[in-house]
This record gives structure tokens, sequence and C-alpha cells, in this order.
């Protein structure tokens, strides 16, 4: 069955979405080195080519640098997608082709390749980038060339592009909510620990207005730069102040470092917790399940989520990649995006960006994590919100979650504590 039989419309009836909802997904069996595509793939056609044949898309990720832990598997999911449509007859008729640059953990870059994508290459549109400093730097790229950006990974919120659909959590389907379940859970002292760039540094901004609410002040506050990898001295900063928990946003490769660290100073989720925004399965792997077993994450989809979509999708993805290879959220939320453009681009008739972006509101897919719908007045999507415990083997047990589709507030403007938030 069709993962695509869950893809919905409003309004109903129209054609287009109806000979989407008729594919059958042919699943690629088979497991593959998954660093063997090359860095810029077209499969069948020349790079630079344009056919009438073929609707040419993007694939721009973080391959090597200190982004390649998480990004790597971001694209091969958002692979697997493509060849996943192209099996069950492509979009409009036509196959895909994709163009995978490597956008090597620096924002110039990111927007480099993005420019490229666009104006050489003429895509169609873009999936990509992880960190919110990629993003920002390609934002205006995408803005000024009129390009359409599929971005998959959760984010600080504050932004609503007329050229992006954020396909990842915004702040209310994470990080408020991670906060209030550790209110709830009786924390009161936390720790905020980030990354020093635009994601960690924003999000800290929204939970210190949160916690001030409930009248409370973080005990402490650090930040460290993208690859970093001597963590003694903020271990000891936390230990000096004592918090019962460590609310964690550094990305890519330093959470190994931490982690490690953190386990061999003998600090353990019994004697501080921590949870984080930016670690899931992939980067479980990296880090070790031991230096992380029983600490907390939050995110809208886990490997064990439980739904029939899921248990095809972790099957497809271990066929194609291998059966030590994970699911985790980013990965899912690349994965589902590339059906959405694909459903909205069925029902626009076209892939133009002014005609996709006017068919997608109220476009729903039935993802592996579970419903996700196309909001019209922010471009983001409606998710379910997720808060589980790192088991010793790597895979995460739910603790808890929201009941149901969350909808999107990147500017925060349904909580009264948020007001300097606001549009």
């Amino acid at each position: 069955m069709s993962f695509l039989k869950s893809v919905t419309t409003i309004p109903r009836g129209a054609m287009a979405i109806f000979a989407m909802l008729m594919l059958v997904v042919a699943v690629a069996c088979g497991g593959s080195d998954p660093t063997a595509v090359p860095a810029t793939a077209v499969p069948a056609s020349d790079e630079g080519s344009s056919s009438a044949e073929t609707i040419k898309v993007g694939v721009l990720h973080s391959l090597s640098g200190t982004m390649a832990i998480s990004e790597t598997a971001v694209r091969d999911a958002t692979l697997m997608a493509i060849e996943e449509i192209n099996a069950a007859g492509g979009v409009l008729g036509k196959q895909i082709e994709f163009i995978v640059e490597d956008g090597a953990s620096d924002w110039p870059t990111f927007a480099e390749k993005a420019r490229k994508l666009i104006q050489s290459d003429d895509v169609a549109v873009v999936f990509g980038g992880w960190t919110s400093a990629s993003r920002k730097a390609m934002l205006p790229v995408f803005e000024g060339l009129n390009g359409l950006l599929f971005y998959p990974v959760q984010y600080e919120g504050l932004e609503a592009s007329p050229n992006i659909f954020y396909t990842g959590a915004t702040t209310n389907q994470q990080i408020v909510p991670a906060v209030e379940s550790l209110l709830e859970d009786g924390k009161s002292k936390f720790f905020l620990l980030g990354s020093d760039y635009v994601f960690p540094r924003t999000s800290n901004l929204i939970i210190n207005a949160q916690l001030k609410a409930a009248g409370l002040d973080a005990v402490g506050e650090e930040y460290t730069p993208l690859g970093h990898v001597e963590y003694s001295t903020v271990i000891s900063k936390i230990i000096a102040a004592d918090p019962d928990v460590v609310f964690n946003t550094l990305n890519g490769d330093s959470n190994v470092a931490f982690f490690k660290q953190l386990k061999d100073a003998g600090i353990g989720a019994e004697d501080i917790i921590t949870l984080s925004v930016s670690v899931a399965e992939e980067e479980i792997v990296g880090i070790g399940a031991e230096n992380i077993k029983d600490h907390l994450v939050a995110w809208n989809y886990f490997q064990t989520t439980e739904t029939s979509e899921n248990d095809k999708f972790v099957s497809a993805f271990k066929a194609k990649y291998g059966n030590d290879r994970v699911t985790d959220d980013p990965i899912e939320a690349g994965y589902f995006g590339v059906y959405l453009w694909a459903a909205a681009a069925e029902k626009a008739g076209s892939t133009d960006v002014a005609a996709v972006k006017a068919a997608a509101p109220g476009i729903s897919f039935q993802a592996p994590g579970g419903l996700v719908t196309i909001n019209g007045d922010n471009q983001h999507v409606s998710k379910t919100v997720r808060v589980g415990k790192v088991l010793s083997d790597g895979q995460i047990e739910e603790t808890w979650n929201s009941g149901g589709p969350v909808n999107p507030d990147p500017y925060l403007e349904t909580y009264e504590w948020a007001s300097q938030f606001h549009r």
C-alpha cells in the first residue's frame, strides 16, 4: 500500500491529487553504502541539461564537516522518497532527477550551492539544510531568486519565509512543550547549554522567558562553538551550578564529546539529567548509547513510534541502506517533505513555485510519525510532540506525547508570556 494513499488536499475533488492517491510505492531492497551517492548526482542525464521528460530537484546537506554526523542520513531519506515516487510514476507523469550538493557545514557554502541549484541547475525545489545558520544563509537566496526550500529540521521559530516550507518542528512543537514537561516533572533548576549560533541562543531567550513566567531563573547558561570538543570546563560549571536538568541545544559532533566527557566525570542521568533537542537516534550511534542512557530527548518522531506507516518506513530504510542504520526525526521530516511537495505539485498541475505555494495549504500526509498538515498561514506543518528516554540499545522510549498534531505557532502568538516574540 502506498504512503501516498494518505495524501489529502483541501478542497477535495482535485483530479491531480487523485492521481497521487492512486500511486503504489515500490520499496527498493538491498543494502548499500550510504556514502556512495556522489556529491553531485544526477541520474540518467547531464547535470546542467533541461529535459521535458524529467523534473530536477536539489538536495543540499552537509556531507562533510561537523554536521555530517546528522545531515548525511537526511540526504539518504530524501533520496529514498524520490526513488519511491519515481517507482510509482513520478510527479505530473515525469521522473524526478536529483542533484546532490554538499553544504560542508559552512553557511556561505550553503548559500553558494543554493544559488547554483536555482540559477544554473534550474531545479523546481531544494530539500535541505540543518542548522539555522545554514537556513538563514540560504533564505535571502531563495527569496531573491524566487526558489523553493523544504527545510526538515526543528528550529527556534520567529520566522515564516514565503519561499520556505518548514517540515521540522517550530518552537511550540518542541522547545516549549519540552520545558513544560520538565516543569510538570518538578524540575526547577535549569542549566542551558548550547552551540554558539542562532538556534541555541534564540531558543534560550525563549526558554528564559518561559522560566521567568513560572517564577524561575536559569542557574547557568553556556555556549561553545560548533565542533567544540573540550567540555571539562563546562562540566565543572554545571557541577558548581547544581542544576536538576541540563537543557541541551548543542548541535553536531560536539554532542559526542560532551556526553562522553560527562560520563567520564562520573555524572549519569540519575545525577543530573539532560534533555536534548538536537540529539536523535542517528547522533546516539555516534555518542554511544552507554554514554547517554536514560537521558531525555524531545522530538516529533522516534524510530519506535508505533504506526503502520512507520513499520514500513523503517523496514524500507534499513532494506535500502543496511540493517544497522537507524531512522530519526529529521530523517522522517526530510522524507515526508518530498511527498508534501509532490502532492502540492500534483494538485497545482505544475512545479512553478507560485503554483505549488498556492496549492499547498491544507495538504496532509500520513507520515511515519503521524498525520502532518501544511499550514497555509506560515508554511509550517502540524505535528505531534514527543518526549522520550534513551535506552541501552540506542532507541528511544516515548514517555510523553501531545496526544495529536499541534498547530505550528512560530511566533508564539498563543502564549501571553511570549509577547516580546510576537509579530
